[in-house]
């Protein structure tokens, strides 16, 4: 998609304008409205642009980070809050589970991708009345906005327990007001357009259109719905882990990297693990801003951060659960390319933590993420970063197909995919225990270490039922599974829709 990343600015614009455009009886000659700006594939581009610009939150380069780490991750019980957070009321809230539905955070959360829904139906809409538009092209630009349709829906139903269903593009403010749909409801809307992406994406794309949603991502994200609703709704249990199966094994041509840490630090985008990644540019071109300040927000300040966000010692005692039996002699191999720790590897005087040793820089044995760090001490103190977010990885399907088959009485068939994730990534060895109690105690395991910092955690406790365990276990005994298991719905929607009240 590089070659439409850097209009999406601009488009958003247009696009912004032309929502309000729809709504006027009369058009002025000398604006542009949504009748004039489809007029061909460069527009059509330009609409998917904006599309997919809402995966990064469309806000400025701080507060990308303010939004999606705070809202996803402060409740995770592998996180501990930092100290520049604890000025920050509304982020201090989500950590503490104090928040109200006024909660600035993710009241951005809940706008930002009904924005994203916007314009993709948007898409769906317009690109269908466009001339002289290759059939082929357009049929394939109508399901990559109706992946993004339902990835955005699934963002907002994994955090909410209800929310609405958008499922038109709307032209007339009286639409607004619509009511909450049930849970069921929504996977429903969300299944049917993930199973009608991924019949008609294509498997890749060339060199100036890596990003893209390929058909991989929505059988990826359609076999993680069926995962989930077969916890939510027991009775299909047996039918959904099924329907998961079937999706991830339309998940092809996609093989684990070898080099953790390369897929976070920039310098390996759109590897041949990586499934949808949020895409990322220095380039400021025509007013593009696709570039990031996150390795300031996930850094600390011992490492000349903003010290936003840590590590809690739960993980840290994770990584060396099992001890230095990774074939390089050492702790399991993510824990190196997750973590900065008081260890000897960090203290080799080789200067592995940007040039120092891990007690050149840390007074005290405080733990500190790596992750999504640039690779090197130069690209660090840059202004700003251009690192790549995953948000689907093989490693997740291999370790979402072993749950599947686990459930399903089926262990034997779980823990090969369990150790082709364990080689790889940690280099460690096959896996002990051939229970599903043990196999399930191991996904559980590979999964705390797989996703730091990717956001994971807490869909997967709560989709095993072990959220309160889990939080009260590192003392954060504020948390009620019944009202923090989701976040309320938002006073912003509340407020604008009729249909919806506290």
């Amino acid at each position: 998609m590089k070659k439409y990343i850097y209009i999406a600015g601009i488009c958003m614009s247009a696009l912004l304008a032309t929502s309000c455009e729809d709504f006027l009886t009369v058009s002025s000659p000398d604006k542009l409205t949504s009748d004039s700006f489809w007029r061909d594939e460069a527009d059509a581009e330009a609409g998917m642009a904006a599309a997919y610009s809402q995966l990064e939150y469309y806000i400025d380069t701080w507060e990308f980070a303010e939004v999606k780490w705070p809202v996803e991750a402060y409740r995770e019980d592998i996180i501990d809050i930092g100290n520049d957070a604890m000025n920050y009321q509304n982020w201090v809230e989500l950590y503490n589970f104090s928040y109200t539905n006024g909660n600035s955070q993710f009241n951005s959360y809940w706008s930002n991708n009904y924005r994203g829904i916007s314009f993709a139906n948007q898409v769906m809409e317009k690109v269908a009345g466009i001339e002289n538009m290759d059939a082929t092209k357009l049929s394939q630009m109508v399901c990559e906005a109706q992946f993004l349709r339902a990835y955005y829906h699934l963002k907002l139903l994994l955090n909410w327990k209800e929310i609405v269903i958008r499922d038109k593009y709307i032209t007339d403010p009286a639409e607004l007001d619509k009511a909450l749909s049930s849970r069921t409801e929504c996977w429903d809307f969300i299944v049917d357009d993930l199973k009608n992406a991924a019949a008609g994406l294509p498997s890749s794309y060339d060199s100036d259109n890596l990003g893209r949603a390929t058909s991989g991502a929505a059988y990826s994200y359609l076999g993680f719905a069926y995962l989930t609703r077969a916890y939510e709704e027991p009775e299909k249990k047996t039918e959904y882990l099924n329907n998961a199966l079937s999706a991830f094994g339309n998940v092809r041509g996609y093989e684990l990297e070898t080099d953790f840490g390369s897929m976070f630090d920039g310098t390996n985008k759109n590897c041949k693990e990586s499934i949808f990644e949020l895409q990322t540019s220095m380039s400021s071109a025509n007013g593009a801003n696709y570039r990031t300040q996150l390795q300031y927000w996930i850094a600390t300040a011992e490492l000349g951060g903003w010290d936003e966000i840590l590590p809690n010692k739960i993980l840290v005692d994770e990584y060396k659960k099992e001890g230095q039996v990774a074939t390089t002699g050492l702790y399991d191999t993510r824990f190196y390319h997750t973590l900065f720790t008081d260890c000897d590897y960090y203290n080799d005087g080789t200067g592995k933590v940007f040039g120092y040793d891990y007690n050149e820089l840390f007074d005290t044995d405080r733990p500190a993420f790596r992750k999504l760090l640039p690779a090197t001490a130069d690209a660090f103190w840059e202004d700003y970063c251009a690192i790549n977010v995953p948000l689907m990885r093989y490693a997740n399907v291999l370790l979402m197909m072993a749950e599947a088959h686990n459930e399903l009485g089926n262990p034997a068939n779980a823990i090969p995919l369990i150790n082709q994730v364990r080689a790889a990534h940690g280099n460690m060895p096959a896996m002990t225990g051939i229970s599903q109690n043990e196999v399930q105690a191991q996904i559980e395991h590979e999964r705390m270490l797989e996703f730091p910092l990717e956001n994971w955690r807490w869909y997967d406790l709560r989709r095993w039922g072990k959220l309160s365990q889990a939080l009260n276990a590192v003392n954060r005994t504020s948390f009620s599974q019944e009202k923090n298991a989701f976040f309320p719905t938002p006073l912003t929607e509340i407020n604008s829709n009729a249909l919806i009240s506290e």
